[in-house]
């Protein structure tokens, strides 16, 4: 499959397609035809995954080298999905708290306006 295709079928930016070209990982390339092959879609797969879920594109890439290393690289890209995991729940809990005084002064000022109408 092309670039083209792969981008049309599988809606993969052309942007990530070269990206992922330039870092070495894939089959295209090693042909004539410049083909992606079926494990290329797969990790490509992975890729979009990786950046869906905020991954940056140099972590990204340090997890596809990792998952396409010769030695047993599981602990260690198990590793960097927990820390990003931990990262990410963060995050959440901060935006939590956030939304929790937001609505502590909505309230309030919903009373307010409730006070103000009874007077009226």
């Amino acid at each position: 499959m092309t670039m083209d295709e792969a981008n049309r079928l599988y809606n993969i930016p052309l942007d990530i397609l070269k990206e992922y070209e330039s870092w070495g990982l894939c089959s295209c390339g090693t042909t004539e035809e410049n083909w992606y092959e079926d494990e290329d879609i797969q990790r490509l797969s992975i890729i979009m995954t990786l950046r869906d879920v905020g991954f940056s594109r140099s972590e990204t890439k340090q997890y596809m080298q990792l998952l396409l290393s010769e030695k047993n690289t599981l602990e260690e890209r198990l590793q960097i999905l927990s820390a990003h995991r931990r990262t990410t729940l963060d995050e959440i809990h901060d935006k939590q708290k956030q939304l929790d005084c937001l609505d502590y002064l909505r309230y309030k000022l919903q009373k307010e306006i409730r006070v103000q109408q009874k007077k009226i």
